[in-house]
């Protein structure tokens, strides 16, 4: 789980306006920020199903979330891929 102060700076780095909170984007970097924490968790812990499925179910939606966000606006799809390090 990320504290209130990391979800914070993260949208803040990723915002488009100054009252964004939940665009594509900022739920993009949310994810994937969660998505590395959870990875190291897992590391450690090998047979911890139960947060493997959550691992699976937010890189789920991460992937529908980069999915709809290249299908309506591939340039910002290939700034937040750039930013956060992912594939595109």
């Amino acid at each position: 789980m990320l504290k209130t102060e990391e979800k914070k700076e993260i949208s803040s780095k990723h915002k488009l306006h100054e009252t964004d909170t939940g665009s594509a984007e900022v739920q993009i970097a949310l994810l994937s920020e969660e998505i590395q924490k959870l990875l190291e968790h897992l590391k450690k812990h090998k047979k911890d199903v139960s947060s493997k499925r959550g691992l699976l179910k937010m890189v789920s939606k991460r992937r529908k979330l980069l999915k709809f966000l290249e299908r309506t606006d591939e340039k910002s799809y290939k700034g937040i891929t750039k930013k956060i390090g992912l594939k595109s």
